[in-house]
């Protein structure tokens, strides 16, 4: 009996060690999993295995242009790792609390350097101020924030971006009297909006002032939300009794939506529509034939800039830094200058399409698909 007992309780003790250390590997590989999903799993950061200087960066939102997370964050992520940089990339999704909240907590880190592509211009003049006073430069990252002390910018030409989309309306609608133009713009808040509406009025307004063109609708559109400059296009357009001859919208997301709408008047492919990003949706349209332009941006370019000035800044090195300055930019609220690298973009129309794939702008495989492959071949697109 004593015999079976000890056995027994030999059996009980096992078998105790044994959940035990089951429990255990169970809870390692929990934590083990919490640590992975921290570690690029999600849209709002990239980790970075470096080790050199801590970067953050905080981009706008997912919405208003597929550029950000498609193009910008896995090409900072490759710019900054190159320079050594241990860059923290966040996207504040749109909101604006959620910017601020990760601005804090990047200042909070210890961040030697901060780049902000900010939803507003009061937004990012404030954060930089936080970060000033915490001895942190800050890179205004294409855009610029009026008001703002962030001593650097870059971005692209944005009035020559402008100027591109207003040369292509006018190329597309041509000599047509008294063609009606329908301008869908960008966000009042975002000073690139400002600097693309003077480019477009540098062509159009000629057109406009001699009667030639009539702009029969324009507006600008908070936070350049795509469903909204939908909505308001169609109301233009129904008001002008569903008459119209050409489209500025400013960028492809709200390219996109016009078209939407044009689908179902029926218009769609008889009525120029500009944009900007290059994005795989728009390069497709194009290929369609529903968009007639867009204008591509080196992302590439833009975010190496960035990556070598943050690196310049992180050692305190100023002179290296200014060494990246090709140009220099008017903040008309903060009367002041701002030292800016201002790269140049392209026009894109269907004939050149295949110079956004050359330059490593967007994968064939992301633009020729089943209902734009023959357009592909036709222009050589492999």
């Amino acid at each position: 009996m004593s015999l079976w007992v000890g056995i027994m309780g030999r059996s009980r003790a096992a078998l105790v060690a044994s959940i035990v250390s089951l429990m255990l590997a169970l809870i390692a590989c929990g934590a083990n999993a919490v640590s992975n999903a921290g570690q690029g799993s999600d849209v709002n950061s990239v980790p970075s295995s470096s080790g050199g200087a801590k970067v953050g960066v905080i981009l706008p939102d997912t919405a208003s242009s597929a550029r950000y997370e498609s193009f910008d964050r896995p090409l900072l992520e490759k710019a900054f790792r190159a320079e050594g940089l241990d860059a923290d990339i966040q996207n504040a999704l749109g909101d604006a609390q959620k910017f601020s909240i990760l601005s804090d907590g990047m200042i909070n880190s210890g961040v030697r350097v901060l780049v902000i592509d900010s939803l507003s211009s009061e937004l990012g003049a404030a954060v930089a101020k936080k970060a000033q006073a915490a001895g942190i430069p800050t890179i205004d990252y294409d855009r610029l924030n009026l008001g703002g002390s962030s001593e650097y910018y870059v971005s692209f030409d944005n009035v020559r971006v402008g100027a591109l989309q207003g040369q292509a309306l006018v190329q597309a609608v041509g000599a047509k009297a008294g063609a009606d133009i329908i301008e869908i713009e960008g966000s009042p808040t975002d000073n690139n909006a400002t600097l693309l509406y003077q480019g477009q009025q540098s062509v159009l307004r000629p057109k406009y002032d001699s009667g030639q063109y009539k702009r029969i609708g324009t507006q600008r559109i908070p936070d350049w939300n795509n469903q909204q400059g939908g909505v308001v296009f169609e109301q233009f357009l129904t008001a002008n009794g569903g008459k119209v001859d050409g489209v500025l919208a400013a960028n492809d997301g709200m390219a996109g939506a016009v078209i939407t709408v044009l689908k179902k008047t029926g218009l769609a492919g008889k009525v120029p529509v500009t944009g900007q990003d290059a994005t795989p949706e728009a390069l497709r349209a194009i290929l369609r034939g529903d968009q007639y332009m867009t204008v591509f941006k080196p992302i590439a370019q833009e975010a190496d800039v960035t990556a070598k000035l943050a690196a310049a800044l992180a050692k305190g090195d100023k002179a290296a830094a200014d060494a990246q300055v090709t140009a220099t930019s008017q903040d008309s609220k903060g009367n002041r200058t701002v030292k800016s690298v201002l790269l140049a973009p392209a026009l894109i129309t269907k004939n050149n399409v295949k110079q956004v794939i050359d330059q490593g702008g967007v994968l064939v495989s992301k633009i020729c698909v089943e209902d734009t492959r023959a357009t592909c071949d036709q222009l050589g697109i492999k």
